[in-house]
């Protein structure tokens, strides 16, 4: 039999969701149950199929079922608790006053376009079920990775899509220990499309699961988040909180973001005063972006370390490290400025990776970002217009800027840490005077006083491609660091910090597959601590699309298929016996991104895992 139009079902409002949900979170709380759908079910006789359905509102669900719910909770079903599963059908539109004040604000002004970034983890699944729900239900366009990606869609393309079709990027937020390199991606891209758009779109509203705000981010996402208000749910009782927040925002029309100074950013909606801003920190367990000072598993390289911490104390310190990705070059430099800290110096990190782009449209304009950017970092007041002068010319006015204002506001020395300098790389006009400038003042340390005060730290992993002179480089002066994989021993150490009594031939099994690639083996380490599985099964799992690094091996492939050339370069590596010889930026760039070893002019994959991993992936790039 054909069903009628009307018989479809009914779906919740927002009003009666919120009645619901925190009915049931009373419940739950009274009897000290988690509130499961099966658990559900045993109370109210509903199927567990129609009480998620009902709790979800994917589609619509027999009124009878839905009263049954309500009473059994001791609920009373008021007509403004539901509405029709076909709201948009003309025949429906009388049902319209039943939409609360944030539907009905919502669906009688203007339609954006959301996507809803959330995990498969049960609670962030739920919530994002919900929000996609409640916004598609009065007109929003809404893009979810569970509904919108279909078989055989290239996941990168897709989300490069969403973000940029967007209007807002409704991002739910795991736990620290949760957030993968491709939320990070979601979130950088983001980033830069807001950077490069004048309505700055898409605008980000995170939403913290079961992850409270006292909680530090990680180290890249504090970064990207920095300034914007974050939202905290905990349980089902918030979710109504939040869709109401979320409709009432959509439906205001938003104002037209300005090119403004980095000092001067208007806050935004869901935003946070600076003094709640998380401290960079990363998990003390599962490996992710920067690691903390104070973490047990930082592992030292001696004698890297101690030799750094000497020179940063030396008037006229300059180091230099140089590492590919995930080495640990970020977290080096932290524990630097951490000990230039406990010296009762002055420290400004600096990392070139979150600056917006409109900050490299030309010299000027960057040096001025520069010199804004440390001032407020040490406290002091912006005095540009008092020190620019046009007829100097930029690198003139930024150096007496720092020589006859910043510097003498100081009494110790101060240490910048100018992490992923490689972003200036991609800006040859900006990066030769920059990094001639760098040179320029460390040449000056050694014969001013007033230049002694300052102490550089440049991190970066790739070569430098700008022609420079070799007297107005920085990279061949100074102390280098050319940061190594870990050792055998150094992972039986870290190993034995994760309770696992490791014997050689164990250490050598893991270092069969990642090599002694520190974030490949904090990895490892990390889930057999935790028993999610042994190292016979990560032999056996480690390239496979839901094995523990599937992440990590799907970002760098995103990183190949931007870039054709490096693709057919790292597949000529992957499936070669011997070492293959590329042109030499293919091989820095590939190198850069930690995919390769370089042996001299050759490169070979840098561990078993890639090699694998990148033969399959990459065999039909032509």
């Amino acid at each position: 039999m054909i069903k009628s139009k009307r018989d479809r079902g009914r779906i919740l409002t927002v009003s009666g969701l919120k009645k619901l949900n925190e009915a049931i979170q009373e419940w739950s709380d009274r009897y000290n149950i988690r509130g499961t759908l099966t658990e559900i079910e045993a109370e109210s006789g509903v199927g567990s199929d129609t009480v998620s359905k009902i709790r979800q509102g994917r589609e619509g669900a027999d009124l009878s079922k839905i009263r049954q719910l309500f009473a059994v909770f001791d609920l009373t079903l008021a007509d403004g608790d539901h509405r029709s599963a076909k709201l948009d059908e003309a025949e429906d539109a009388d049902e319209s006053g039943n939409l609360s004040p944030a539907e009905d604000t919502a669906a009688s002004s203007r339609s954006v376009k959301v996507f809803v970034s959330y995990r498969s983890a049960q609670a962030e699944r739920e919530l994002g079920v919900q929000l996609a729900t409640a916004l598609s239900a009065i007109g929003h366009t809404v893009f979810t990775t569970e509904n919108s990606i279909r078989l055989g869609d290239n996941w990168f393309d897709r989300i490069n899509f969403f973000l940029q079709e967007c209007d807002y990027l409704l991002l739910l937020l795991p736990p620290s220990g949760s957030q993968s390199e491709l939320l990070t991606y979601q979130v950088q891209q983001a980033k830069e499309l807001q950077d490069s758009r004048a309505d700055k779109k898409p605008v980000i509203l995170p939403i913290r699961v079961g992850f409270p705000l006292s909680a530090p981010l990680n180290h890249d996402l504090r970064g990207y988040l920095y300034r914007i208000k974050q939202r905290e749910w905990q349980t089902s009782a918030d979710t109504p909180i939040i869709i109401e927040e979320i409709l009432t925002l959509l439906a205001e029309t938003p104002t037209p973001g300005k090119d403004e100074p980095e000092e001067s950013t208007p806050n935004q909606l869901l935003q946070i005063s600076s003094d709640r801003i998380p401290l960079p920190a990363a998990e003390p367990e599962l490996p992710g972006g920067q690691v903390d000072v104070a973490s047990q598993f930082y592992v030292e390289r001696r004698p890297i370390e101690e030799r750094c911490y000497q020179t940063i104390l030396q008037p006229s310190a300059l180091i230099r490290i140089k590492a590919p990705r995930q080495m640990g070059k970020t977290s080096l430099m932290a524990r630097i400025l951490h000990h230039a800290s406990c010296q009762n110096y002055r420290t400004v990190p600096l990392t070139f990776q979150l600056v917006d782009k409109t900050v490299f449209a030309n010299l000027d304009k960057f040096l001025k970002w520069f010199c804004a950017y440390v001032g407020r970092e040490l406290h002091i007041a912006n005095q540009l217009d008092d020190y620019w002068d046009d007829i100097f010319g930029s690198k003139v006015n930024c150096k007496d800027y720092f020589e006859k204002y910043l510097l003498p506001q100081i009494d110790t020395p101060l240490v910048l840490g100018l992490d992923e300098i490689d972003r200036v790389f991609q800006y040859p006009d900006i990066a030769e005077d920059f990094l001639g400038l760098l040179r320029a003042w460390h040449e000056e340390s050694k014969r001013r006083d007033i230049w002694k005060k300052l102490r550089l730290i440049v991190v970066h992993s790739t070569e430098v491609y700008i022609p420079m002179n070799i007297n107005q480089s920085p990279f061949n002066v100074g102390l280098p660091v050319d940061l190594p994989e870990f050792n055998a021993q150094q992972i039986q150490d870290l190993a034995a910090r994760h309770n696992l009594n490791w014997s050689d031939a164990e250490v050598g099994e893991l270092m069969a597959i990642v090599g002694g690639h520190p974030y490949l083996v904090r990895v490892a380490l990390y889930h057999i601590s935790r028993a999610d599985l042994t190292l016979d099964e990560l032999k056996e799992s480690a390239i496979a699309d839901a094995g523990i690094y599937s992440d990590h091996l799907r970002r760098q492939l995103w990183n190949l298929e931007e870039y054709p050339e490096l693709a057919t370069g790292m597949r000529e590596i992957a499936t070669a016996d011997n070492p293959v010889q590329l042109k030499a930026i293919q091989a820095f760039k590939l190198d850069s991104l930690g995919l390769v070893k370089l042996q001299g002019n050759e490169c070979v994959p840098r561990c078993e895992l890639y090699r694998q991993y990148f033969r399959s992936h990459l065999s039909e790039i032509e």
